[in-house]
This record gives C-alpha cells, sequence and structure tokens, in this order.
C-alpha cells in the first residue's frame, strides 16, 4: 500500500474516527484503526464493537492494499507532521511508514485481516433527515436518558417511524421528554428502535447545521450515512416502555411563565443544591410563582416570579436539575406549565415537544 495526501486532509479523517477507538480493551486490534487504499481513494475504519465508523475519501495512490496502526499514536504522529503533502506506506512485517519534508516515522501495525468486518447494509430500509431537524431531536430528548444499568432498555432513545411521523422519547423513569417532527417521505414499514446513548452522543459529534444524514435500518443493528462518514451501531434489545400511559390529558388552567425568568430563578436555588438536598420548592399563587430553597447547614434562597395563572394555589418539590435540562434548550420566550397537584408530575407541551418531570417530596 502507498499514497500521497495533504497533511491537513488526512489528520480531518483521521480525526472522523478517533472517538470510538478503545483506550483500552481486551482485543489489540480495538486499539487499532484499518487503513485500506484502493484506485485512488482511502478509507478508514473505527470501531468498539458496538459502534464503527468509516470514512472514505481521494488519495493520490500508488499503491493499492490495507494495514492495521496504533490508532491515538499514528494520529499524534500526523499532527506533529510537517505542513504539506505525505506519503504513507505500508512495508512488510505490518509496518507503516510516514514521510513528509524532511521526517520520517515507522511504526508497527497487525494484520489488516484481523480487523473486525464493518457491517453491510444492503437492501435495508432506509429515510432521510435534514442535520438540523435531527440535532433539535437529540438536544430535546437526549438528557433524559437513564444512565442506570439495571435498565438497560432505558440506556437509549426510543425512535419511532410511522407514515410521514418521526418521534423520539427518552426517559429515566422520573422524567419523559417526546418530540415529534413531519417526514419529507412516507415510510411504508412502521419503525421502532432504541438507539443506545453512545451512537446518539457519537451522532452529535457529526451533526452539522445543514446537510441531509440518512438513516438505515437492520435487525439489530442502524447505519447513518452524514457527509460521506458512515456510523454503524448496534441497537438495544429489549420492550421500552408505555410510555403514552403515563402522559396525562392536558388541564387548564396553565402556568403562563418567561421561560428566561424561570430558567435563571431555579438556576440560582440549584445554587444550594448538594448531593443530599436536590429538592426545590415551587409555590404558586395567582399571578405569582416562588421559587425557593432551604439546604441544612448551607443556606436558603427565594425569589418571586409574575405568571399568569388563576387556578388553585398548590406547593410542589422538583429535582433543579429536571427543570434546568428542559428550560435551558427552550427558545420559546414563554412557555405554559401544567401543574397537576402536589404528588403529580409537571408538563409542558410546545408545538411539537412534551416534557414530563415527576415531583419529589419536600422535607
Amino acid at each position: 500500500m502507498k499514497f500521497k495526501i495533504d497533511k491537513q486532509e488526512f489528520l480531518k479523517q483521521l480525526g472522523h474516527v478517533q472517538s470510538v477507538v478503545a483506550a483500552k480493551s481486551t482485543l489489540p486490534i480495538l486499539s487499532h484503526i484499518l487503513i485500506q487504499n484502493n484506485e485512488g481513494k482511502a478509507k478508514i475504519n473505527a470501531t468498539d464493537l458496538d459502534i464503527g465508523i468509516s470514512c472514505e475519501f481521494p488519495v493520490e495512490t500508488v499503491e493499492d492494499g490495507a494495514i492495521s496502526v496504533p490508532a491515538k499514536r499514528f494520529f499524534d504522529i500526523i499532527r506533529e507532521m510537517p505542513e504539506g503533502q505525505l506519503t504513507v506506506v505500508a512495508k512488510k512485517n505490518h509496518q507503516i511508514e510516514v514521510s513528509g519534508g524532511h521526517c520520517r516515522f515507522k511504526l508497527l501495525g497487525l494484520p489488516f485481516d484481523e480487523f473486525p468486518k464493518f457491517p453491510e447494509f444492503k437492501d435495508k430500509q432506509s429515510v432521510s433527515l435534514q442535520q438540523p431537524l435531527l440535532k433539535e431531536m437529540f438536544r430535546m430528548t437526549v438528557f433524559a436518558v437513564s444512565h442506570e444499568d439495571s435498565r438497560y432498555v432505558l440506556n437509549g432513545i426510543l425512535v419511532e417511524i410511522n407514515g410521514d411521523c418521526i418521534r423520539m422519547v427518552a426517559t429515566d423513569g422520573r422524567r419523559l421528554a417526546k418530540i415529534e417532527k413531519p417526514l419529507q417521505e412516507n415510510q411504508m414499514e412502521p419503525i421502532k428502535v432504541i438507539l443506545p446513548l453512545k451512537a446518539v452522543q457519537e451522532l452529535q459529534r457529526h451533526l452539522k447545521d445543514d446537510g441531509v444524514v440518512r438513516f438505515v435500518f437492520g435487525a439489530h443493528q442502524v447505519l447513518f450515512e452524514i457527509d460521506g462518514v458512515l456510523i454503524a451501531s448496534r441497537l438495544i434489545d429489549g420492550e421500552f416502555p408505555h410510555y403514552e400511559q403515563v402522559i396525562p390529558d392536558p388541564i387548564s388552567p396553565k402556568i403562563k411563565i418567561s421561560t428566561q425568568d424561570f430558567y435563571g430563578a431555579v438556576r440560582r436555588a440549584h445554587l444550594l443544591s448538594t448531593p443530599d438536598f436536590q429538592a426545590m420548592r415551587l409555590e404558586v399563587f395567582p399571578n405569582k410563582l416562588v421559587v425557593s430553597k432551604s439546604t441544612p447547614d448551607i443556606g436558603e434562597s427565594r425569589e418571586e416570579i409574575p405568571i399568569e395563572y388563576g387556578g388553585k394555589e398548590m406547593v410542589v418539590g422538583f429535582n433543579a436539575v429536571y427543570l434546568l435540562d428542559v428550560l435551558k434548550n427552550i427558545s420559546d420566550e414563554t412557555i405554559a406549565l401544567e401543574l397537576l397537584g402536589p404528588e403529580k408530575p409537571a408538563v409542558l407541551r410546545l408545538k411539537d415537544y412534551l416534557y414530563l418531570a415527576l415531583p419529589v417530596r419536600l422535607g
């Protein structure tokens, strides 16, 4: 194998795959990347067996071939090479040589045929989305994903596609986020999969503010194609909870409040939170909301916010983080909050979005 490429372009392509390379693994090959060169194109593959990334790019080919090289060390070497064109050569005994300017490096690799094969998705159902739309859907749901190993089925985002609608739902059992968006194309077959959090985070790193992303769905895996970069991920097996059953019907009157005023008050109250004292107090009165926090041996706070509300007075406790996570992502100037009672969830409904958070007991 031998090809020539500009250093910065090579560094950019290597950067696409670094995040999934296993830093420590019982399989040495998983700390490597696979570099293949064939007829004017090079391809780089990386995997941790849960997620795989592949990117293809043009090079000046001298000789076809392939080699597996240590990912981090090779990336560091390319980053420190002189600017300009680099020559990459695979030698005998699984050795790779990189030269540029007056600098030359030799690095030992592994046989390329030991590297795990990238999954194939031929003749599978697919759907295309605008990248900004997918970014928004992830942004409005990912914070509600569970991180508890005992509830593995909740460690990802449910993706449902039915007809001309795509829906994403995430829950950790104490809060739930749901968003729906229209599709430009009508899907013949309904799709329902659970995308692992790790895959969502990897996709968020690659999504841009323009362009299209294509989903390709397999039985146990899903493929995303973003600007020439392929990301394949295992899906979470299991049955996602029937989330519709916990969503209450809309109520009236709602609490109309400035998003930024509410966010600021909750953020300030959260300054007094400790791991053992997360509860924040909301006191609802006609035309005002009092946000307060009291933490033993720390201190207390109290803040009033004007609201539009004509219902009954109530006092409810919430984990401040559960409100901050959603409020900081809302672009609407005002929101209509539904408080059902001291032991009932708070519900926020926007045009295509719903967020629900369970209350906590006040001491």
